[in-house]
């Protein structure tokens, strides 16, 4: 695996995708901030909202002392808005336990909420320059290609951590990362321009491809359109323009019915307001429209 990394990291240079959260400087919290963005949202959509979260909230202090409702009001469009709510709890934890800062190990970062495995070593890779390397799909899907084997999450863990030499993490993780989202695709590999086809045991697609039967393959998402996720999403649009009545909301969840409400209850998203539903901690009206996305 190590000609694999070594290979990727001579092809990055010139080909690295320019990110705001890159840039020299940039905090750990900034770049806690862009890593659970970038959950299940693609970076460039993130890039010019992580700049605008980043401006109103830089440093965890600043967003704990925030309502949810305005980390809220800042994410929606984003998508999975629930991340909102966790990245505001996480922000709390480390004012209260962390001295207002971001954890530099594995264990205080998976204590915080919304933090998993991957977001946790992309942390200590990008912030701590740890020789970690975090395995998202598109690092798992060129671990597989390249070993030509059917791997799980651990294993293609494994693979990675081990082709990393000391120093190098960071650079290393930026680079998968970056092969796997413009030439090692999913569905449309490039295989004719990859920098590591020579030693790739999968280039040019001769067999079944092993990325396609691991545990790292995503799980296609249902449709949209008529989900409870464009419900969600509707409720908490309407949310952010002031208080929603029960039954206005109601109205909104449409066939998915109160079960969409009591949920978004207890995912932190709205709070009970006398006989409707509001934005945790909302104070007046949002000044801004919204598209319905899913939370």
């Amino acid at each position: 695996m190590r000609e694999l990394v070594e290979g990727v990291l001579a092809w990055h240079r010139p080909e690295e995708r320019k990110l705001p959260w890159r840039t020299p400087g940039t905090t750990p919290w900034g770049i806690l901030l862009s890593e659970v963005m970038a959950q299940q949202t693609q970076a460039d959509r993130v890039a010019e909202r992580w700049v605008q979260l980043i401006q109103r909230f830089p440093d965890p202090a600043t967003m704990a002392d925030a309502a949810p409702a305005e980390v809220i009001d800042l994410w929606v469009g984003l998508g999975y808005n629930r991340r909102a709510v966790n990245l505001h709890r996480a922000a709390v934890v480390m004012v209260e336990q962390h001295d207002g800062e971001v954890p530099d190990d594995l264990d205080g970062l998976l204590s915080l909420p919304g933090i998993g495995p991957y977001t946790a070593r992309a942390v200590l890779a990008f912030a701590f320059d740890r020789d970690v390397v975090p395995v998202d799909t598109n690092v798992a899907r060129i671990v597989a290609r390249h070993s030509g084997r059917v791997l799980d999450r651990s294993d293609a863990q494994v693979l990675a951590d081990g082709a990393v030499r000391w120093g190098r993490g960071a650079l290393a993780a930026a680079a998968l990362m970056d092969l796997g989202a413009t030439t090692c695709r999913a569905r449309t590999p490039a295989c004719d321009r990859c920098p590591v086809a020579s030693t790739c045991s999968w280039a040019g697609g001769p067999e079944e491809d092993p990325a396609g039967r691991g545990a790292h393959r995503p799980r296609p998402q249902g449709r949209f359109e008529g989900s409870a996720r464009q419900a969600r999403g509707r409720i908490i649009a309407a949310a952010r323009a002031g208080r929603l009545p029960h039954d206005a909301a109601v109205e909104l969840a449409g066939e998915h019915g109160v079960g969409v409400l009591d949920a978004l209850v207890a995912d932190g998203l709205v709070v009970r307001d006398g006989e409707g539903f509001a934005l945790p901690g909302a104070r007046g009206k949002s000044r801004r429209g919204v598209r319905d996305r899913e939370d």
